[in-house]
């Protein structure tokens, strides 16, 4: 076994959500070798990253400045969306919109977010096309993106999310559209590993970090990041994995020991329930979907804001064995939904409402919880699953795709 492979051993895995903190840990191997190797999952992968990198190399970049909506209460350079399940009044089409949760109104402006989906889309697997291949063209690529979404004077987007999920007649931008820019978290991991391949220069480094240190201070100060923040569904832990990435990406160790406090007091029990379940997402017209989201975000969460030891407090750093005072740890809502991740067909609540039939992927819950808890199983799952959805609703909810940027250290 070379030494790259070595590293993705299951003790190893730990090592990897804080690189810096463990470079001195030797990883112990299990009694059957490692559960699943760095190789292996860059092999597993390599075909689609590839493939989706070679077809992203001719994409030009497209930012918020290149669309642009008459019922925004912004400007060119900030983003813009509506909420998904917001639809006219059939009673006065002319007036404020009416709920229909679960149902995505396909006339709402939608155009930012999709560019901003793209975008996650074309950084991730160009980032992770360079690491597996070391071709310096995929890197450029991908910083040309970046300049143009966060440097580029005219085209740049602006670092607030004011008038995110507007609701015609009723909101101009709501702390719940905070969301959207969970499609940056993996975009950020993704900076962090091109960092390495000198395709910026220094001062370009500095400006993406000062853009996502604003935009942090934005979340944490603003009526609708404070409101975002204190959202009990997976609404607040989406907060919670937007602030720890942006964090570790400008190394602000304050805003990651917050996302920590937030998981152990408010995320984790307040929404996992003592079978594992998340019964705010259950209660949805989309339990299947929500509950996998919710899944995969906390897990996010825990790979992002992890740290060794305590705090001054005394509470464990390490977000993957924090336990509850009922004895839970996050690894019980992993086994709660492991079996109808296996086999849809035995879940018992009622079916989403829509794109049912579009679910599970790969989860990579199942792979992170796989490599800390040391659970064949999970990878297992994760490996049969299919790793790319086609739905774009589906993609929506689906923000990490590129696993060998979260494997590799940065």
């Amino acid at each position: 076994m070379n030494r790259r492979d070595f590293c993705l051993t299951a003790t190893a895995a730990f090592a990897w959500i804080r690189a810096s903190a463990f470079a001195a840990s030797a990883p112990a191997p299990t009694a059957n070798g490692p559960l699943i190797t760095l190789g292996e999952i860059e092999q597993i992968d390599r075909v689609r990253i590839l493939r989706a990198a070679n077809a992203y190399l001719a994409e030009p970049p497209v930012t918020v400045t290149a669309s642009s909506s008459p019922r925004s209460k912004g400007g060119r350079h900030d983003y813009f969306s509506e909420g998904d399940y917001w639809w006219p009044n059939p009673v006065n089409p002319s007036g404020p919109y009416i709920r229909r949760d679960g149902y995505s109104n396909p006339q709402n402006f939608n155009d930012h977010r999709e560019a901003l989906i793209r975008l996650s889309l074309i950084v991730p697997a160009l980032t992770a096309a360079w690491l597996i291949t070391r071709e310096n063209r995929y890197a450029e690529h991908a910083a040309t993106h970046l300049r143009a979404w966060f440097l580029d004077p005219a085209t740049r987007m602006n670092p607030s999310l004011a008038y995110a999920q507007a609701i015609w007649g009723v909101s101009s931008g709501r702390g719940i559209g905070i969301i959207d820019t969970l499609h940056l978290v993996e975009v950020t991991r993704a900076a962090r590993h091109l960092e390495n391949a000198t395709v910026m220069t220094p001062a370009e480094i500095a400006g993406l970090r000062s853009w996502f240190a604003q935009y942090i201070s934005w979340m944490l100060t603003s009526k609708n990041g404070r409101d975002e923040e204190a959202a009990k569904n997976n609404h607040g832990t989406c907060w919670a994995v937007q602030v720890a990435a942006f964090a570790a990406f400008t190394g602000d160790g304050n805003a990651i020991k917050l996302c920590r406090g937030r998981f152990r007091d408010h995320l984790l029990p307040d929404q996992m329930a003592a079978d594992g379940s998340f019964p705010l997402e259950l209660k949805r017209t989309k339990p299947y979907s929500y509950s996998l989201f919710d899944l995969d975000m906390l897990a996010m969460v825990c790979q992002i804001a992890s740290e060794p030891g305590t705090d001054a407090n005394g509470a464990v750093n390490d977000l993957w064995q924090f336990t509850l005072p009922n004895g839970n740890r996050y690894q019980k809502a992993v086994d709660f939904m492991f079996p109808f991740i296996q086999d849809k067909s035995k879940w018992p609540y009622p079916h989403d409402v829509e794109y049912f039939d579009d679910l599970p992927n790969r989860q990579p819950s199942l792979l992170f919880a796989g490599l800390a808890y040391r659970e064949p199983k999970y990878i297992a799952l994760w490996r049969a699953l299919p790793p790319d959805p086609k739905s774009a609703e589906i993609i929506r909810n689906f923000p990490i795709r590129q696993p060998v940027l979260w494997v590799r250290p940065v």
